[in-house]
């Protein structure tokens, strides 16, 4: 979620900074379209994150929470296509400068170029949509 939320705000300050035929980059309709669908999603994220942990917190220890265990699998799945969806959309912002390493895109095209190996750390994505469907027993 961390990473996602970086996305938004470096594509958001570069933006701002950068001018495209005579105005800046955030005056532009597409821009601001996917900042605010990069924002949403993230937002979103954040959100069922504070649902599970706060139910996590309900749980009493040792005591197995099946509909935990589907949700935690379905957040972790929304988590890694969130990222993937921020970073492809910050690169899109950033245009040329996100496929080159450091400079004022280098955190987005780090994230870019990891986003993958991200995603199937914690389990592929296939993996815990198949577990979030045993589990709601479906």
């Amino acid at each position: 979620m961390g990473l996602a939320k970086m996305c938004v705000d470096e594509a958001a300050r570069y933006a701002k900074t950068r001018e495209t035929f005579g105005k800046p980059l955030i005056q532009h309709q597409v821009i601001r379209h996917k900042l605010a669908e990069m924002s949403r999603r993230v937002l979103a994220l954040h959100a069922f994150v504070e649902n599970v942990a706060y139910r996590m917190n309900q749980t009493p220890l040792g005591i197995p929470n099946m509909a935990l265990v589907k949700d935690i699998s379905l957040l972790k799945v929304q988590a890694s296509r969130t990222i993937e969806f921020c970073a492809r959309e910050a690169s899109q912002v950033f245009g040329g400068r996100s496929y080159v390493r450091g400079g004022r895109a280098g955190k987005v095209e780090r994230a870019y170029r990891d986003v993958r190996a991200l995603a199937i750390y914690g389990g592929s994505e296939e993996i815990m949509l198949d577990l979030a469907v045993r589990q709601a027993k479906l």
